[in-house]
């Protein structure tokens, strides 16, 4: 047997707003008839009361209870009173409540139905009793005559008569009342059709059960959820969308504007048109950005959903290391076998000499870097990141040499400082480096010299220092107010590497990142040392022809994380 579904929410509203007014109407019908009988039924009995008042003070009425014949007097006067008046009876009496007058001639000589004690007692009060007429509002008064009361007066209206004049009386409230009726129910229907487009028939049931689905699927999603009104206003924010965001507990009902994000992702989620996978830098991380419009309701909103991109991003530059790497695996097994074929050619010619000294010569070239890193370096993931780009840039025609200052020893470095983030800062600014140095003709007064990158790797004073200079064509001043956003690529960015090895414009961006991530500071300034700016700062620097040269300080106390 098929278990019939719940009234929708609309459909409850609607039965429950009926009855209301339903009700309401009823009640209005009720009240104003008892009013206006209350009201009826007090007019005729003043009505009465004045009749019979004006009747016991006639100085005629007792001047024919002293004749012979009182009927034949009263009854004609009686009779023209109540047609005057509009009462529905006036009876004359006898102290002894035998009928002097009457409306019906037969009941003349009969006995009065109803109480006439407080009259004969002097006073005038009023009663609803059921007499040869049936019920009737009445009032009873007495006739003096020298201070004696010699006969009552009962003047009075039936209830019938009441009734039939509330009755005409309320045509007016009742269709008043069946006119609010009607207007409330078609109202009440209008309204809640609409509301039951907009719950889409559920009853309340289900939009209690959708309301809890939603509030845990909000807090289960990793990825972030972000909602905007047609004001571009934070309608929904869910826990993973605040955390990739960085926003407070106050953030909805703030424009996206007054978030603080950089302007390539304020102007992405501000689109009204879709956006589908773009890849965003934040202060400390990159974000796959998606938007989606929402076209129903009153207002045009905007639903953005958000990836968390920084480790894949991360993961992916260490991916275009190990392939570099393999290149220059590559071309130095290609380029032994060269030099070995070179050596075995001076032996079978009979130069053994010379091939010794040959072989010896590009061993102790290699040995000697080798050597140089090992005991200037400590930190294995720094020294083998630096073996690697000194292949990687020998195999471009680039010389990467170790400053003399530099010194880091093993275990100085904190656990607090992720080697990922090391190998994204310095394997991004070396990357730049060789790729700026490499891809111009450079020279110094007309002559002609070998593309350099020197590299800086010092621990002292608390801080951990990463200076990267090359002999590239250098820094414009405008360069300096955009190099470190992403997808910065104008010519000159790509002459000093803003692509930074990801071939997305995104890798200074990372760099920065990673900075601030660990609590440091990233200066960009010319190699010859003509001005400078901190990375964000918008400094100042000449163009020149010294180079580039980047410095980077991350503190070795405890990383507390990025600078917010």
């Amino acid at each position: 047997m098929r278990v019939p579904r719940p009234r929708s929410l609309a459909g409850q509203l609607f039965a429950m707003q009926v009855v209301l007014v339903a009700v309401v109407v009823a009640g209005y019908a009720v009240f104003t008839y008892v009013t206006d009988l209350r009201q009826t039924e007090e007019t005729a009995r003043l009505r009465a009361m004045t009749a019979a008042r004006a009747i016991a003070a006639s100085p005629s009425v007792p001047e024919a209870i002293r004749g012979e014949d009182p009927t034949a007097v009263l009854q004609p006067y009686a009779e023209t009173v109540r047609r005057d008046t509009g009462v529905a009876f006036v009876t004359i009496m006898d102290p002894d409540g035998i009928r002097w007058t009457h409306p019906d001639p037969e009941r003349i000589g009969e006995e009065f139905l109803g109480h006439t004690g407080p009259a004969l007692a002097g006073r005038t009060f009023s009663e609803t009793y059921t007499g040869t007429l049936g019920p009737s509002v009445r009032v009873v008064t007495p006739i003096r005559d020298d201070g004696r009361v010699v006969g009552l007066v009962s003047a009075g209206i039936t209830v019938e008569r009441i009734s039939a004049e509330v009755r005409r009386q309320m045509a007016v409230p009742a269709g008043v009342a069946l006119g609010a009726l009607v207007l409330g129910g078609l109202g009440t229907y209008v309204i809640n059709a609409r509301l039951r487009r907009h719950t889409h028939g559920m009853n309340a049931a289900e939009l209690s059960r959708m309301h809890d689905y939603h509030q845990a699927a909000l807090h289960a999603v990793r990825e972030g959820l972000l909602m905007l009104d047609g004001q571009r206003r934070i309608a929904l924010v869910n826990d993973g969308g605040r955390e990739l965001l960085g926003l407070g507990p106050d953030a909805v009902g703030r424009r996206v504007t007054e978030l603080g994000l950089p302007p390539s992702l304020t102007g992405a989620l501000l689109a009204s048109e879709p956006r589908v996978d773009e890849v965003h830098p934040t202060a400390e991380r990159i974000v796959v950005v998606n938007t989606s419009p929402v076209s129903g309701g009153e207002r045009r909103g905007t639903v953005v959903t958000l990836r968390d991109h920084t480790e894949l991003q991360a993961l992916s530059g260490e991916l275009d290391s190990v392939r570099g790497f393999a290149e220059a695996l590559r071309s130095q097994a290609h380029e032994a076998a060269n030099r070995l074929h070179t050596v075995v050619s001076l032996i079978e010619l009979g130069r053994a000499d010379e091939a010794v000294r040959f072989a010896t010569e590009e061993l102790e070239l290699a040995q000697a870097l080798t050597d140089r890193v090992v005991a200037a370096v400590g930190e294995p993931v720094l020294a083998a990141l630096l073996l690697g780009k000194a292949a990687q840039a020998s195999e471009r025609g680039v010389e990467l040499t170790l400053a003399p200052e530099s010194r880091i020893d093993d275990g100085v470095l904190p656990p607090e400082l992720p080697p990922r983030d090391l190998v994204t800062i310095l394997g991004n600014l070396i990357d730049n480096a060789v790729e700026a140095a490499g891809g111009e003709s450079s020279g110094v007064e007309g002559r002609e010299r070998r593309p350099r990158v020197t590299v800086t790797a010092r621990a002292a004073d608390g801080e951990l220092l990463l200076r990267v200079r090359d002999t590239g064509p250098g820094i414009t001043p405008e360069a300096l107010y955009g190099m470190f956003e992403r997808g910065w690529t104008t010519k000159a960015a790509r002459r000093i590497g803003a692509e930074g090895g990801t071939g997305r414009g995104i890798g200074l961006a990372l760099v920065r990142q990673a900075v601030r991530r660990n609590g440091g500071t990233i200066e960009a300034a010319p190699a010859d040392g003509r001005g400078g700016g901190t990375a964000g700062e918008g400094g100042t620097a000449g163009g020149g022809d010294g180079g580039a040269e980047f410095t980077v300080r991350l503190p070795l106390a405890a990383v507390a994380g990025a600078a917010r």
